[in-house]
């Protein structure tokens, strides 16, 4: 894109930024993610998931790390540096200021669906189902690539698509706003920093994934599927609800445990962005 042939040091900070952050976060919070994991696909109470996982020891325990790892450190950069990327020439424009940021923030989110398949792979690493077939990210990447099409790799493309756009655009404009109405005073104390940081990324990364947890709900079980037809989001919803005892707050199973994990993963992001980007502008 000929937005990205000119971005300068700072622009390009945005990435780095947003990558680093991604890697902190997927460190500590992977173990959480695959508990949650477990109650999407299976719909099982957190303390069986939990069971499972502790059964299976700790060999296991971050098996499936690599795509997340990869697709999370991308996709994050992608989040922060092209809307940074995008915003900034539309407001130039003397575009509205909020629908600038909220055009810039809905293509940053879309431009991540293009990792799509880092997820597809992740899914099939964290079922159970599949890890006598799979030992690592490489064994299902040669799987896919030989013995099926590479639109296998985008199965379930949709739910993403439906979750990354509109929860991008919900983060960026109240992150901003945040940022606009909490303003500490200069000598503050670093740690009010900090913490203020660490809770506008932990409140707004909630409220998102609660609203949008359904559409991972479908997503997994769209991507739990290898071969076969591929089936509309429609029909996914239809089998959940008929798998899940014909009831729509089963579509929620595990979203507390998920509202947790968002909570602590979109605090440590944000709080790594803004130190690191600080890192940066030092040096």
């Amino acid at each position: 894109m000929a937005i990205f042939k000119h971005l300068n040091r700072e622009e390009y900070s945005e990435f780095v930024c947003g990558c680093g952050a991604a890697i902190i976060n997927i460190g500590i919070t992977f173990p959480i993610n695959k508990v949650i994991f477990r109650q999407m696909l299976h719909g099982m109470a957190l303390r069986h998931a939990a069971n499972q996982l502790f059964s299976e020891g700790f060999r296991t325990l971050y098996r499936g790390i690599g795509p997340p790892l990869l697709q999370k450190g991308i996709s994050t950069s992608l989040m922060f540096g092209t809307y940074d990327a995008i915003q900034k020439p539309l407001l130039n424009t003397n575009m509205n200021v909020t629908i600038s940021k909220g055009i810039a923030a809905l293509m940053a989110g879309t431009a991540e669906a293009t990792l799509t398949p880092f997820e597809r792979v992740q899914t099939l690493l964290q079922d159970n189902h599949y890890n006598k077939q799979f030992a690592n990210m490489r064994d299902v990447i040669k799987v896919i690539a030989t013995k099926y099409s590479a639109t296998e790799f985008y199965r379930g493309v949709t739910p993403v698509l439906m979750r990354n756009g509109p929860s991008s655009t919900s983060f960026f404009l109240l992150r901003e706003t945040a940022n606009k109405y909490i303003v500490l005073p200069p000598n503050a104390w670093a740690g009010f920093r900090v913490i203020k940081e660490f809770l506008t990324g932990a409140f707004i990364g909630a409220l998102n994934s609660t609203l949008f947890y359904p559409c991972n709900v479908l997503k997994v079980h769209m991507q739990s599927s290898l071969g076969g037809p591929f089936i509309s989001i429609r029909q996914a919803a239809i089998d959940v609800y008929k798998e899940r005892g014909r009831k729509i707050s089963y579509f929620y199973r595990g979203v507390h445990m998920n509202c947790t994990r968002s909570f602590v993963s979109w605090g440590i992001v944000n709080l790594a962005y803004e130190n690191l980007k600080n890192v940066i502008k030092k040096n």
